[in-house]
């Protein structure tokens, strides 16, 4: 785990159901993250290697079990967490505190490569 080019924070989040759909996939260089879901409810994530280019054709989802917990490498290219059988779904998360804020690259698939893409479970 890079936790140490700031102050790692751990922090509960809420979010709301999004469908299995994505169109913005997005990296963080300065940190590594995990990810998990409370309860036990099980969910989608997205992701490509870490790269300074996105390779759009090794974007993968996967299903991510209740009861797993998830390190991104720094860099990794991700897009989620997705879920479509819950109104929200509890996650916790571990990274830098200014992590969204100072270390946050996004990329809008639909404008950039005319993609969207659809999770199907």
């Amino acid at each position: 785990m890079f936790l140490n080019q700031g102050q790692p924070r751990f922090y509960l989040m809420r979010l709301p159901r999004r469908g299995l759909k994505f169109s913005q996939i997005t990296r963080h260089t300065r940190c590594t993250q995990c990810l998990g879901s409370l309860h036990g409810k099980e969910w989608f994530i997205a992701v490509a290697p870490p790269a300074d280019e996105l390779q759009v054709d090794e974007i993968q989802a996967f299903r991510v079990p209740g009861d797993r917990f998830i390190k991104l490498e720094m860099g990794t290219w991700h897009a989620g967490p997705y879920f479509d059988h819950e109104e929200f779904i509890d996650f916790y998360n571990l990274e830098l505190a200014d992590t969204n804020l100072t270390d946050r690259e996004t990329i809008n698939l639909l404008q950039t490569y005319n993609l969207e893409f659809q999770i199907v479970p």
